[in-house]
Parts: C-alpha cells; structure tokens; sequence
C-alpha cells in the first residue's frame, strides 16, 4: 500500500441528510480512476461515527463492488468492542478486505484493556485489523508483542505524530507489519514518515483534488524536493491553516472542497457544520490555485 496515495472517502449526503448511495458509488469510482493505494470507505473523512450499520453496510458494498478486487477495500469500524464487532460483521459481509479500528469512544483505557478490546473485535472475524492508535489511544512498547499475538491484526495506523514513539513500535512489531501516517493531513509529515521507515499514508486531499493528492506523491518519491515544498508553502500549508480555524473542518472543509469540485456529496451530517460562506470563500481560491500549481483546471 505504500506504492501510491490511500484512498479515504467521502459519504455523499441528500438534503435531507439521508445517505446518497448513487453519488457514493459515482464519488468511488472517481477515486479509484486516480488509482490509488487502497480505498478506505466509512472511516473519519467518511463520517463514520454518523453512519448506522444498514448504511455502513451499503457503503462498504458499493466500495466492494466498485473495487472489483483491483485494490484492496478497508473498512472503517469503531466505538466499543461490541458495537465494533458489529460494524465488522457487516463490512465482512459487505466483501471488505480489512478493517481500520478506531479508538474505542469515550473511553481510556489500560493497555491491557486496549489489548483486551483489540482481541474481543479480532475473534469475531476473518478479516485483519489495523489497529489505528490517535486520540486517547497509544500504544505501549510492550503492548506491540500483546498484539502480535492475535493473528489477524497487521499493522498501525498512526494519528499521533510522535515519530520517536512510532519508531520504536515499529522496530519491536513483526517485520511484516504495515505502518500508515495517518496525519490530519499526511503530506506535511510525509517526509519525516518516511525516514523512520513509514513512507505510506493516507490523503484527506485526495478526496477532493486527487490531481494535487497525486502530484505531490509522484513528487514526494522521486524525491523532487523543490515540487514537494513547492506545494507544501503554497497549497498544504495554507490548508491547514484554514482546516485549523473551525471544530471539525477535518471533514467539513473536504466535504465543501469537493462540492466545489462539482461532486455530489452533499452536506456534513450533524454533530459536524458546514463552512461559513467567508471559509468557503478563501478554501475556494486555494483550491483554485493548488490545481493550477500541478497544471489541473477546475
């Protein structure tokens, strides 16, 4: 997965906020023609923590169907063990290939008890797990040999960004273990990533500006270091400036970037809100210029 960009969705709303299945199988399909690593359907950017499990199940599905096999579909899944379980159930069903496993919700735990829940997930299916550690979630370097012993988990997915503490995880996990940079937005940390040893991760960007999303990994890896800062000074920074300027705009400001782009993706669902029309503005004309930046028009 570490040979192009990671796929993460967006989950296409109608006005009055039911899921849009048709514009997700079309928002899908326009993210597998960038030919990306992975698709991840129904994680965070895919509101996941809004979705019940009829239209989790439905999600998974399409991005399954879509997939065709081609590259492998790894569905998101959280909350606690039980009600994780479930949701892993159904994207098994759905014809998932894996599964991201979110932070447990509203909870902190020992790393016995995050063991502990890891496993009660992990026996109730066939699909392997990444453990995806972000928020109150951080794994111990003793808790990685407890993990290894559950022989579907495969890998971590990093929201942390404590490189010293991912290396070391790294070093002590089994060799074939896959590691994700799982940054807010992954290419302001791709470079320093990749020099512990963890050059895949996965890109909120190309949700909505696969164009941009793929021009800076092509750079990232030929190592054309004068297109990567290029794009990091002039589009990825300002982003996150703008990301960083309202309560959940980690998915709102993707959501209304691809609007923009003329998907049909519809609205956030609540607890999230929309851009005010200012945001909206300024996310815009960085758009506008990102695109213009790798030679892409609107």
């Amino acid at each position: 997965m570490d040979t192009a960009v990671l796929s993460f969705p967006l989950t296409p709303f109608d006005a009055e906020g039911a899921v849009d299945v048709d514009a997700f199988r079309a928002h899908v399909r326009g993210q597998l023609a960038a030919r990306p690593g992975a698709v991840f359907p129904c994680c965070g950017t895919g509101e996941f923590f809004s979705l019940a499990e009829d239209e989790y199940e439905t999600l998974i599905r399409v991005a399954a169907e879509e997939s065709a096999g081609e590259i492998p579909v790894v569905a998101g899944a959280g909350y606690g063990w039980a009600q994780a379980s479930r949701f892993v159930a159904a994207a098994q069903r759905a014809g998932a290939d894996a599964v991201l496993l979110m932070p447990p919700y509203l909870v902190e735990t020992s790393q016995a008890g995050l063991v502990d829940h890891v496993r009660k997930v992990a026996e109730g299916t066939e699909l392997p797990l990444i453990v995806y550690q972000r928020a109150q979630v951080k794994i111990a370097l003793s808790t990685v040999a407890e993990l290894a012993t559950i022989p579907n988990v495969i890998g971590i997915k990093d929201g942390h960004c404590d490189l010293d503490q991912l290396q070391r995880l790294k070093l002590a996990a089994p060799p074939e273990w896959l590691f994700f940079n799982g940054a807010a937005t992954a290419e302001m940390q791709a470079r320093a990533y990749r020099a512990i040893g963890v050059p895949a991760y996965s890109s909120a960007v190309h949700a909505f500006a696969p164009e941009i999303s793929q021009a800076f990994f092509r750079a990232f890896h030929s190592d054309d270091n004068t297109t990567v800062e290029r794009l990091l000074s002039e589009f990825y920074v300002p982003l996150v400036e703008l990301r960083d300027r309202g309560t959940g705009y980690a998915v709102a400001l993707v959501k209304a970037a691809a609007r923009l782009r003329g998907a049909d993706v519809g609205p956030v669902r609540a607890p999230l809100k929309d851009l005010p029309a200012d945001h909206l503005e300024e996310l815009d004309a960085l758009l506008t210029k990102g695109l213009a930046l790798v030679g892409a028009g609107r």
